[in-house]
This record gives structure tokens, C-alpha cells and sequence, in this order.
């Protein structure tokens, strides 16, 4: 720490050795600065706001039917790019700017001029946006920001429309693809099922499945079958002892009963249903009438076809008494139950073997169908991909047309000019009140800087231990000057000049400060 400030002490004393000299360079600097500072031309600024409204009641309709881009992103990204080459290049000839610009250099240098000048800030997030220029004419100031906004207004927002026109047209090309597709799948998919068609199943089951309802069915049929067999050999049986037990009784029943408490079923029916019809008529109409006098010789004639029956069923018993039991109604029921047992089980037995061709078939066809149903799985996934594909394609191009009927509808967004453009009447720029203070910083600090590299370069030693240090040699002693009083108020009077210089340019600069800001506040 003692090192550092003793060189710190050093190179202040080397300094002060050379201080006019950084004294009067300071005075030079100050007075380059403050002509710089004084002849930069006078800016003035133009700007102008607008409010972008992207909100829009057809938005919340539409939501889910219509794409609808993000209108704030869609703004903000114009309002960054908006200055560009070629805006630029349409904003000069729209503001004249080109007339004094003849060469191509100097409207290159003109287009890179304004691009770094040209401000475009957006104020807030309620898409409020502030178009600002500077220039040392204010009329050109004002029309540049005039064209500015009309870019801004007309620029291409509009080509959502032409998006969602090239949108539509590539979906439609890959519509096209996909119905060639489709249309590929489903004949591969046609002609797989027809050279498969015996393995094709309502159900939709595949081969193990078919396979495992078949062997149900078949033995659910042999079931059925056994419980139709054992039905038909239970009726065999009551029918053969029917037929034995009630020979004699059907024998002496013919015989001894009355012909008409004889049960003969169809005549019997007849003479039923023409008794009711005549009840019915009898209701109606009186005894002398035809339809009447009809039903009761109708009613004769069939008791007189029944004696006659019953006569022959006596005469048949009496000469073949065993066979008299079959004109029974249980004998006849029982006949009736044999034969509808005889029919099932024949069409049991039928079921049965069709079941087991079946089976037999199903089950040699079990060994190739992992290939066919893998294959059959693939067809249909290609074709259930390329149908999706193709619906959401569709559904896409109906929901970008509607997209672009509502653009051409309600419009993205609306701009609004709150403030129309206008020139500041005083000038903005340069602060000349802020950049002389600097300036006089600057020039005390090349001051400093210069008396600083004199001492550097005309190196003086002021102690022994320096020059020791330096020249490396053993120091004998140090011999000390003794001032007179003459050269002691030489020294205070060349002081007393240096503060006085130096306070002069404080002063002055200071005093010049303070007439220009009056007269900065007279002119404003």
C-alpha cells in the first residue's frame, strides 16, 4: 500500500512539473468541444400514435369453427419489421426525400440513414404504438412519420387472405394424394376379402374366435340332439304301453257308449263351430230365416256324418279289437309327440353334422390364419390411417376457407390515429446544456492526460530511493536545494498564476453556460 502511493505521490509531482502544459490543452479542448457542441444542427422530432383494436366480436363466434390466428403476434412482428429496405425505399419517394439524391451511393447512404433514425415503440400492452423521426427540418420530419403511418395502416396484413388461399390450394393437393391412396387401400382391401371370403365373419371374430362359437354351437347341438332322442324313446314307450293297456277299454267304450258322447275331433269341431254360428244368427234373425234354417240342416248333416263314423269305428273294433286304440286322444297325442320327436331328431342329427363339417373346416383353417388376419390387420390400418388423414384434411380445408371468409369479413385488426403526426416546435436534440459539462470534463481530462505522458516521458527522480532503485548503484548522499526568499515567491506568484488560469476556465465556461441557457429560455 505505501508503494503504491508513493508512485501515486511520484506521478503527481511529475504532473504538477508539466501542468501549463496540461492547462493549456485543456483550454484548446474546451474550446474545440464548445464549437463542436455549438455547430451540431438543431433535431427535431415528428411523431405520430396509433391504437391497433384486434379485438373483434366474430372471434369468440367463431371460436373452434374457423382458425383464427394471433392477431397481437401477427402486429408486433410488423411493427418490428416494418422498417425494412424495401419500406424504407417506398417511404422516401412517398415523402420526397429523393429528389437531392441522384447517385446510388447517396441514396444507399440516405436508406441506411433513416433505418437507424426511424422508431417504432410500442407504448404498454394495449397495442398502442408511437412512430417517431428526427430531422433538422421539421416539415421533413412531420412527412416522413405521415408516410410511416400510411405503411404502417396499409401494410400487409392482408395477406392472411393470400395464406389461407395457398393454404387451401396444398391441402387440396394433399386431399387428391390421399384419395388415391384411399381408393388403393380399399381395392387391395376388396381383393383380400373376396380371395378370403369363407373367413369372413358378420361378428367380426377372428379365426380362433370363429372357431371357439362353432365348437359351442356343435356342442350345443349334440345336447339338443340327445335331449330330442331321449323325448322320442320316452314317447316310444308310453305309446307302446298305451297301446297295450287300452286295447280292451277302447273296445268296450266303442261299444258301449252312445254314438254321440264319442269323441270325433274334427267332426266334433264342425259341429262346435256351426252350434256358435247359429247362436249368432239366432241372435239376429228369427228361426224362418234362410241363413238360420242353413245352420241347422248344416248341424243335421254333420250328426248324421258322425253316427256314420262311429259306426264304422265299432265295426273296426269288433273285428281288429287291438288296433282300436289309436282312435284315442292320448293314443293320438302321443303319435303326434313321436313324430314331431322323429322330425326334431332327424333335423338335430342334420345340425349336428353340419356343425362338425364346420368345426373340421375352422379348425384346418386355423393353421393359415395368423398370416391372413395379420395381413387382414394390416390392410385395414393402412386404410384407417389414410382415411383419418384424408377426414382431417377436409376438415382442415372447410376450416381454412372459413378462415378466409371471416378475414375478408370482419377484417384482422383496426387501426386507429390517436395523435395525427407532428413536429416538435423546439428541437430535441442535441442537449447542449448536458454535452458542455462533458465536453469540459473531456477537455480537463486530456489535460491530465497530457501532463501525464510528459512526466512519463521526461522522467525526473524526487527521492534517493528511486533513483537507487533505478540505476541499481550503491547512493552516496542527497544534496538538498535551499531556496532564497526570491525564488520562493517566484514559485508562489507562478502558482497563483496556475489557480487563476485555472479558475479563469472554470469561470469562464460557467459564464458561457449561463448566458446560453438564457438564452435558450428567451428563444424558447
Amino acid at each position: 500500500m505505501d508503494e503504491l502511493i508513493n508512485q501515486l505521490f511520484t506521478a503527481a509531482r511529475g504532473m504538477w512539473k508539466h501542468r501549463w502544459l496540461g492547462l493549456l490543452v485543456a483550454w484548446v479542448v474546451t474550446a474545440i468541444g464548445s464549437v463542436v457542441v455549438l455547430s451540431v444542427p438543431d433535431k427535431y422530432e415528428a411523431s405520430a400514435r396509433i391504437f391497433v383494436d384486434t379485438q373483434s366480436i366474430l372471434k369468440p363466434l367463431m371460436s373452434g369453427l374457423a382458425v383464427q390466428p394471433n392477431v397481437d403476434q401477427q402486429v408486433m412482428m410488423l411493427s418490428r419489421t416494418l422498417i425494412s429496405r424495401p419500406n424504407v425505399e417506398k417511404l422516401i419517394r412517398m415523402a420526397d426525400l429523393d429528389l437531392k439524391s441522384q447517385s446510388k451511393s447517396a441514396q444507399d447512404a440516405l436508406i441506411d440513414g433513416l433505418m437507424k433514425t426511424l422508431e417504432i415503440k410500442n407504448v404498454g400492452r394495449d397495442n398502442l404504438y408511437v412512430l417517431s423521426y428526427r430531422d433538422a427540418s421539421p416539415e421533413k420530419a412531420k412527412r416522413v412519420v405521415q408516410s410511416l403511418v400510411s405503411i404502417f395502416v396499409e401494410s400487409s396484413l392482408g395477406d392472411t387472405r393470400k395464406d389461407s388461399n395457398t393454404a387451401k390450394q396444398f391441402i387440396d393437393e394433399q386431399i387428391k394424394t390421399y384419395v388415391t391412396k384411399l381408393e388403393e387401400a380399399e381395392s387391395r382391401l376388396k381383393e383380400f376379402k373376396v380371395r378370403n371370403i369363407e373367413l369372413q365373419n358378420a361378428d367380426g371374430n377372428d379365426m380362433a374366435g370363429q372357431l371357439s362359437a362353432v365348437g359351442s354351437q356343435l356342442s350345443q347341438a349334440r345336447l339338443e340332439l340327445r335331449e330330442a332322442e331321449n323325448g322320442r324313446d320316452a314317447a316310444k314307450r308310453q305309446l307302446e304301453a298305451e297301446k297295450t293297456q287300452n286295447a280292451d277299454i277302447t273296445s268296450r267304450s266303442l261299444l258301449q257308449e252312445s254314438a254321440m258322447s264319442i269323441s270325433t275331433p274334427e267332426i266334433d269341431a264342425r259341429i262346435e263351430a256351426q252350434k256358435r254360428n247359429l247362436d249368432m244368427l239366432l241372435q239376429r234373425f228369427t228361426e224362418e230365416h234362410p241363413d238360420v234354417a242353413g245352420a241347422r240342416r248344416l248341424i243335421k248333416e254333420l250328426e248324421t256324418l258322425k253316427l256314420k263314423q262311429v259306426q264304422e269305428l265299432r265295426k273296426t273294433a269288433m273285428a281288429n279289437p287291438a288296433s282300436s286304440p289309436s282312435n284315442s286322444l292320448v293314443y293320438q297325442e302321443l303319435n303326434r309327440l313321436l313324430a314331431t320327436s322323429e322330425v326334431q331328431v332327424a333335423a338335430l342329427r342334420a345340425r349336428v353334422g353340419e356343425y362338425e363339417a364346420r368345426f373340421n373346416r375352422a379348425r384346418e383353417l386355423m393353421k393359415t390364419a395368423p398370416q391372413i388376419e395379420a395381413e387382414l390387420a394390416q390392410l385395414n390400418r393402412d386404410y384407417d390411417i389414410n382415411k383419418k388423414n384424408y377426414n382431417d384434411l377436409v376438415a382442415r380445408r372447410e376450416s381454412a376457407a372459413l378462415s378466409g371468409d371471416l378475414d375478408s369479413a370482419a377484417g384482422v385488426a383496426n387501426f386507429r390515429l390517436i395523435d395525427p403526426p407532428r413536429a416538435s416546435p423546439q428541437p430535441v436534440a442535441p442537449n447542449r446544456l448536458l454535452l458542455l459539462p462533458l465536453a469540459l470534463l473531456a477537455a480537463l481530462g486530456a489535460g491530465l492526460a497530457v501532463a501525464f505522458i510528459a512526466s512519463q516521458l521526461r522522467a525526473v527522480f524526487y527521492d534517493a530511493r528511486s533513483l537507487r532503485d533505478a540505476v541499481g548503484l550503491p547512493l552516496l548522499g542527497v544534496v538538498t536545494l535551499v531556496m532564497d526568499d526570491a525564488a520562493v515567491r517566484q514559485e508562489k506568484y507562478d502558482l497563483k498564476k496556475f489557480l487563476g488560469a485555472s479558475g479563469g476556465l472554470v469561470a469562464i465556461f460557467i459564464a458561457g453556460m449561463i448566458v446560453f441557457s438564457m438564452m435558450s429560455g428567451r428563444a424558447g
